[in-house]
């Protein structure tokens, strides 16, 4: 029977106190996006180490058949930090480890914390074994289960929302769905341009919804070590 958790609600203030409770430092956080246009962009903190894009999964089989043609021709780089997803409704969990994973050199972990453990733990592992690792990890398990709770909606398990990240790893693009085999490259870019890069992908994937207000842009915003 697969695992399920209930689902993180598309809060900074949930993400942010779920992550620092786990070791990441308080000047490290998400933050709304409320635009893709150039002038909304130009409001998020800088740096932006990550985004968060919320949208409907009834449409995610669609873009990933079109995004997932990229990957055929272009390896990605074995930089990528990425997991798959095991359990469900686990995903915004799996986007603040994508976010956090490929921004580890930019982020001062606590020493010892939950999430500084779990990095060098993880390290050498490949996504199957990582999706097992935090499968049965009981205190990240917990930590959801409270974060889960901590929002301003009434968690339920059947949401319709996926999350997924956009990270910038050795000059490149990448999407990171842990419902994907790999992560997914989307073209060049660079950590002071992730934002925009990022943004231009969303947009092409929002026109899918012209029906749906269902989606939720995020980012993790930063001081650089």
């Amino acid at each position: 029977m697969v695992k399920r958790w209930l689902p993180l609600e598309a809060n900074p203030d949930v993400m942010n106190q779920f992550m620092w409770g786990l070791g990441v430092p308080e000047d490290v956080g998400f933050c709304d996006v409320y635009g893709l246009d150039d002038e909304l962009l130009a409001m998020v903190p800088q740096p932006v180490l990550a985004v968060i894009l919320l949208y409907p999964q009834d449409r995610i089989k669609e873009s990933q058949a079109s995004a997932t043609s990229s990957v055929e021709t272009k390896e990605p780089s074995k930089n990528v930090y990425f997991t798959k997803q095991t359990v469900g409704n686990a995903c915004g969990t799996v986007g603040i480890i994508h976010a956090l994973g490929n921004a580890t050199s930019r982020i001062k972990l606590a020493e010892g914390s939950y999430f500084d453990r779990f990095y060098k733990r993880t390290a050498d592992m490949d996504p199957s074994q990582r999706a097992t690792f935090l499968e049965e990890d009981e205190e990240m398990e917990n930590a959801h289960s409270i974060a889960a709770t901590a929002g301003d909606t009434e968690a339920k398990d059947g949401v319709i929302e996926h999350y997924i990240c956009f990270s910038c790893v050795d000059g490149e693009l990448y999407e990171l769905d842990g419902g994907t085999s790999q992560p997914i490259p989307h073209g060049p870019s660079t950590p002071a341009t992730l934002l925009q890069d990022g943004a231009k992908v969303i947009k092409a994937r929002l026109a899918l919804y012209s029906q749906s207000n269902n989606f939720n842009v995020m980012a993790l915003s930063g001081k650089v070590i």
